[in-house]
């Protein structure tokens, strides 16, 4: 490859990175020497913060102060206190994000709930290209309420809606695919929806945090979306889920544990659902995940979610650029223009699982996804527009090199 073609991509890259509103808020986050990490919409990095927070929750709040806690530090408060702060994150107003349980028991909650407002119609609306669990879990909440899930892409959503009509009950979809980062427009979706009477549910696992949601504006029904990936909450961090202030008095979700009861410690033998956002709660959360996690969302402190997005598009754009400068040469599965991108760059290679071992093992951290996606997510809060250059450069030379078809790199483990 040119010298003079790599210097020219680094030199526009640190200028990029002089400029950019984002330069200083790496340093609110730990990373590993010698890392580049792409790996942040599978699991964020962790924030510097986090630590020393869990060590005051661990060794204060819990080995001091004991079961007071839940008093005197709000532990029982903290659910919606952490849901408010992911609101402002994904265009919410205070009172509608509540944190609890994962992602797919939230789904199955919000899509059960959403359906139960619509009572007669008997079509559950999703992507077929989903994330597993969302198909998994769509069908289980069909099923329970006896309707039927129908499988249409995003794209052809509207006509198939306007075609259901008065059959459709929900269309639940994910605002970025997950393989290939692709951003479908949820709002056309939405609007499409409630043209015929339906409701529409939000997955934003691939998007909080990364990209400039607008539930309220954007007249979502409801939401899910999880706290570890571009949230940086931790492995396992709960998830959280969003139900607009317009249906949450009727709002009548499945699992009614004993955190969603209106008098909780009066240990009444019927449930009756608190008022608002606190009725999705179920059991006891996990405090120290819960804690972590809002610890985590301080990395936003002082930033505008266009601020991100805008950062989120411009190290994916220059990694393209990279790889078109460099004649990389893979097939690009996510689009190139900014309105339907996330925040990953997908390529497509047949030996796709090896390309991600070869990368890792230059220091390069990114996931594989069946059956031919190297996925590269670009956290706009820690990932550099020069570590999107440097990412292009080891691409290149792996694939000049045939590193990928070294014996070593085709064991699969658990986790791919």
């Amino acid at each position: 490859m040119s010298d003079d073609v790599i210097d020219d991509l680094l030199a526009r890259a640190s200028d990029l990175d002089a400029r950019s509103p984002l330069s200083a808020t790496r340093e609110r986050f730990t990373l590993p020497d010698g890392v580049i990490y792409l790996d942040g919409n599978s699991l964020g990095a962790l924030p510097r913060n986090v630590g020393p927070a869990l060590a005051r929750v661990v060794e204060h709040e819990w080995g001091e102060r004991l079961i007071r806690s839940w008093n005197e530090a709000d532990w029982w408060g903290a659910q919606t206190r952490v849901g408010d702060r992911i609101g402002r994150l994904v265009g919410a107003a205070p009172g509608q994000v509540v944190v609890t349980d994962s992602t797919s028991v939230n789904l199955f909650k919000a899509i059960v709930g959403a359906a139960r407002l619509r009572p007669g119609r008997r079509v559950v609306l999703t992507d077929p290209a989903s994330f597993p669990t969302d198909l998994y879990l769509a069908e289980a909440a069909a099923r329970v309420e006896g309707r039927e899930v129908r499988r249409v892409s995003p794209a052809d959503a509207p006509r198939a809606i306007a075609e259901l009509g008065a059959d459709l009950a929900v269309a639940a979809y994910s605002s970025v695919d997950y393989a290939t980062g692709e951003l479908w427009d949820l709002e056309a979706i939405t609007s499409a929806a409630h043209d015929v009477g339906a409701l529409a549910c939000w997955d934003l696992c691939h998007s909080a945090g990364a990209v400039d949601v607008r539930l309220d504006e954007g007249g979502a029904d409801v939401a899910v979306g999880c706290g570890y990936k571009y949230l940086n909450g931790g492995p396992g961090a709960p998830s959280f889920i969003y139900v607009a202030a317009r249906h949450q008095d009727v709002f009548d979700q499945p699992l009614t544990g004993w955190f969603g009861h209106a008098r909780p410690f009066e240990m009444a033998r019927d449930f009756i659902p608190a008022p608002g956002i606190d009725r999705v709660r179920v059991g006891t959360p996990p405090m120290l995940s819960v804690l972590a996690l809002e610890a985590a969302l301080e990395a936003f402190d002082g930033l505008s979610m266009s601020e991100v997005r805008t950062q989120s598009l411009s190290l994916t754009s220059t990694f393209l650029d990279a790889l078109g400068a460099l004649d990389v040469g893979l097939p690009v599965a996510t689009p190139a223009e900014d309105a339907r991108r996330g925040s990953q760059v997908s390529l497509r290679h047949p030996d796709a699982f090896a390309v991600v071992q070869a990368l890792i093992a230059r220091g390069v951290i990114g996931d594989y996804r069946e059956p031919d996606i190297v996925r590269l997510g670009f956290a706009p809060l820690y990932v550099s527009h020069l570590d999107a250059v440097a990412a292009a450069q080891h691409l290149k030379e792996v694939m000049d090199g045939r590193e990928h078809e070294r014996p070593e790199f085709a064991t699969r483990r658990a986790v791919t």
